[in-house]
């Protein structure tokens, strides 16, 4: 944990999601100026501060507490009310999580349902404007590889690479959805029966083709698995997020599994059956300076990292009503997605 005193990551200083951080009994820690920003407050004067004063709601922050898991896996407390130190209320969902060393993680999403929202944390226009002419610069060199692809597959005639070139125009067309959805932003899709068995082999061949025969992956999936509900584009974009970490992180061994979970807790949410995906990797594992950030936005262990990759597949996860977590030390890291089964789906395990 960091003390109040002391600077604080460029990433978090510049980041506009309001953090804090406090120590194994709940007492604020730190922050990054957009939080101190969106309560209004002096960083200095919520040092020492006790998180459940800042509940404005009768004990609703003590309740979860005692609740958070040791994995780091995050609770979302939505809708919650803070009371500000001096006058004043906020409202914001919150994400709750405990560090490996029992200290505490404390992320504001203020929303537009709310009073309180503060204009720091949205997206600049700036950056949203350069995202949407990115896009358009991207488009259409991918129509080139699309139909270079297309002329390739007429040509090759072995099944290997044909798979090949099914794979390149598949990912193409993935690539043209997310960018056809930041020029153009649409609702979600809805969510329809997937397999997450297929999500898990188109992955792999991504894997394959990336590695090669560097890595070795692994396949020890449960063949009784019901189908879940999602979006299996955002899935696959998802879990090759996880197993593209393993990659860089210097793995020789990926493996892939599948299990069924029962009557498991995801959120506040309690949940029948849950599919447990597992991906573990012999790698060089998470640095322990980034252990309890590793989540946030912009944060990674690699000069040529994004750091975007962990924070849009944990997104991801959230979508589907699921979780993501981990567990690390070196030469074993794994993460585990945790995605609900609907109710309606026949229990067969």
């Amino acid at each position: 944990m960091h003390a109040m005193s002391e600077p604080l990551e460029p990433a978090l200083e510049s980041l506009s999601t309001p953090i804090a951080w406090a120590d194994a009994e709940g007492r604020l820690l730190g922050c990054n100026p957009a939080f101190s920003s969106w309560l209004g407050v002096s960083a200095r004067r919520l040092q020492g501060l006790a998180l459940t004063e800042l509940d404005a709601e009768g004990g609703r922050l003590a309740e979860r507490l005692p609740r958070l898991p040791d994995t780091g896996e995050a609770v979302r407390v939505r809708r919650a009310r803070l009371a500000v130190p001096g006058g004043g209320e906020r409202f914001a969902d919150l994400l709750l999580a405990r560090d490996e060393r029992g200290g505490l993680r404390l992320e504001a999403h203020p929303s537009e349902e709310f009073p309180g929202e503060d204009p720091a944390t949205a997206l600049p226009a700036a950056l949203h404007a350069a995202l949407k002419g990115l896009a358009h610069e991207v488009r259409n060199p991918l129509a080139g590889l699309k139909g270079a692809a297309q002329l390739l597959a007429r040509r090759v005639e072995s099944g290997d690479a044909r798979e090949l070139v099914e794979l390149i125009g598949s990912e193409v067309d993935r690539l043209a959805g997310l960018v056809e959805r930041l020029l153009h932003p649409a609702p979600p899709r809805p969510f329809a029966p997937t397999n997450i068995h297929a999500v898990l082999e188109r992955v792999r061949q991504l894997a394959e083709t990336e590695a090669g025969w560097s890595v070795k992956l692994n396949r020890d999936f449960d063949p009784s698995l019901p189908e879940i509900h999602g979006d299996a584009d955002r899935l696959v974009q998802a879990v090759w997020n996880l197993v593209r970490n393993a990659l860089e992180s210097g793995a020789s061994t990926v493996s892939l599994r599948t299990r069924a979970e029962h009557h498991i807790v995801i959120g506040e949410n309690v949940h029948r059956l849950a599919v447990r995906v597992e991906v573990a990797d012999d790698g060089r594992g998470v640095p322990d300076d980034l252990a309890e950030r590793i989540f946030l936005p912009l944060v990674t262990g690699r000069a040529e990292g994004t750091g975007l990759g962990l924070p849009l597949a944990q997104q991801i996860a959230r979508e589907h009503g699921g979780s993501l977590g981990y567990r690390s030390r070196p030469g074993h890291t794994v993460f585990t997605l945790l995605l609900p089964v609907p109710e309606e789906a026949p229990d067969t395990l």
